[in-house]
């Protein structure tokens, strides 16, 4: 018994801080590997604006599709993701 007990506790402490536990967790380095340029115009959602962080150097915008929910990163120099953006801050 005292042996399953030593190893659940090593287990625990041994456990990396990264790990992501649902929501929870604290994003420690940028979201974006890959950027989307091509427009996705209709099926474009919502749109969340990170700003530049000490974790992440860069900007990151990603949009939600409508239809499947799926997130996406958008290219912020592509002409009509600035277009959005300038849109957005009226």
């Amino acid at each position: 018994m005292s042996s399953v007990i030593t190893l659940v506790l090593a287990f625990f402490l041994t456990m990396p801080e990264g790990i992501v536990y649902g929501d929870q967790a604290l994003n420690i380095r940028c979201q974006c590997i890959q950027k989307e340029s091509k427009r996705i115009g209709r099926y474009l959602g919502k749109v969340e604006v990170h700003p530049a962080n000490s974790h992440c150097k860069e900007m990151e915008i990603v949009a939600t599709l409508k239809k499947t929910e799926q997130k996406i990163c958008l290219d912020p120099n592509a002409q009509w993701v600035k277009r959005i953006l300038r849109k957005s801050e009226k």
